[in-house]
């Protein structure tokens, strides 16, 4: 069977490869078209549209960019029918892969969303018409169970967090670059409009700190440039490319732009500040739509529904608050094991790593 598979972003890219893994393991004659990097490149087919081309995040920045945007949706839907493929399956990136994902379902084709939209959080609306047309919706968030429980989704099915299987599965060997002091990770974001407004407080940190060994999980297709102009000489950070998991099994303790990482880092038992700086139209527009339930963004406090990590946000994000919250995290022995109580409850309630082949035949089951 033909899978079109779209994935608009770094961690979309890493899920996507697992799941290619598993369709090729549950379908031997699969074939594969991808919007994706480098981890799905590496896993076979034909890449159409590379996710440094594609990660653009918040209301204003989608506005600017709104002519590449209809661009991009255009171009798919016409490779989509010109390759006739058995099912579409859109990997998060919701903006773009629900408009795909309906116009796929209206063309004949299977419709499947791989991640969860954050509906419990905002744009709950939108569940009458997935309803509609998504012929399988993949979550991977325990908690998500009751939501989708609660509003009447069949087709809605719990499938694990990939993560849990991408971590578990390969053993990291360190970084050979430590010079006898405790490393600490700086993981700026993967999009480059984050990684300008939240780097430079990291870097002011850093500059703070030289008894502390500062290392970025820097991307190489966001470019060297985009780090070395925030990183001054006094500060003494490095920056290695491509290489998160290894410097998270070297790291001590981690400052993380929100995201996927916070979980990431949290797996790998990594005591973290979580900080995030936007665009102040964005992030105000969007705490206007959020739900009043929801009291955090980090997945880690997220999914153990408390505070288990630090969230300096906005204003907050700022040298004073940072200093504080390190301190604690890398001098403060009790803060640092309270936080590793709560992953160990995070990676409970994650449970196994089988989400890649849960999704798979999930996937199967619908177009067969």
């Amino acid at each position: 069977m033909r899978y079109y598979i779209i994935a608009g972003e770094a961690s979309g890219d890493l899920y996507g490869a697992r799941l290619i893994r598993s369709l090729r393991r549950e379908d031997s004659q699969a074939e594969f078209r991808f919007w994706g990097g480098d981890a799905m490149a590496a896993e076979g087919g034909t890449p159409m549209r590379h996710i440094r081309d594609l990660a653009i995040m918040g209301f204003v920045e989608v506005v600017m960019h709104l002519r590449t945007v209809l661009g991009n949706i255009a171009f798919c839907k016409k490779d989509i029918l010109e390759w006739h493929p058995d099912a579409v399956i859109g990997i998060d990136y919701p903006g773009f892969n629900l408009k795909i994902e309906e116009w796929a379902h209206a063309n004949g084709i299977k419709a499947v969303h791989f991640i969860s939209p954050q509906l419990w959080a905002w744009k709950k609306g939108r569940l009458k018409g997935m309803r509609r047309y998504l012929d399988r919706l993949c979550y991977i968030l325990p908690f998500e169970q009751q939501f989708y429980a609660e509003n009447s989704m069949p087709q809605a099915t719990y499938v694990g967090h990939p993560l849990v299987e991408i971590i578990q599965g390969q053993r990291q060997e360190p970084l050979a670059i430590a010079d006898g002091r405790p490393i600490v990770a700086l993981l700026p974001g993967s999009r480059r409009q984050e990684l300008q407004k939240t780097f430079p407080v990291m870097v002011r940190l850093a500059e703070r700190h030289p008894e502390y060994q500062f290392v970025v999980a820097g991307m190489s297709l966001l470019g060297k440039k985009i780090y070395e102009q925030h990183i001054t000489t006094s500060s003494g950070i490095q920056v290695v490319y491509d290489q998160t998991y290894r410097l998270l099994a070297s790291a001590y303790a981690a400052v993380v732009c929100s995201g996927t990482a916070t979980l990431e880092t949290a797996l790998f038992h990594v005591p973290q500040v979580v900080c995030y700086r936007g665009n102040a139209v964005s992030i105000a527009i969007a705490r206007a739509l959020v739900s009043s339930r929801i009291n955090h963004i980090a997945l880690v406090d997220l999914i153990d529904d408390s505070n288990v990590v630090t969230e300096l946000l906005q204003q907050d994000c700022n040298d004073q608050r940072l200093e504080e919250e390190f301190r604690l995290i890398t001098t403060d022995e009790a803060s640092r094991q309270r936080m590793l109580d709560g992953y160990r409850r995070v990676e409970e309630k994650l449970g196994s790593a089988v989400a890649s082949r849960r999704t798979a035949q999930a996937i199967i089951d619908n177009i067969q």
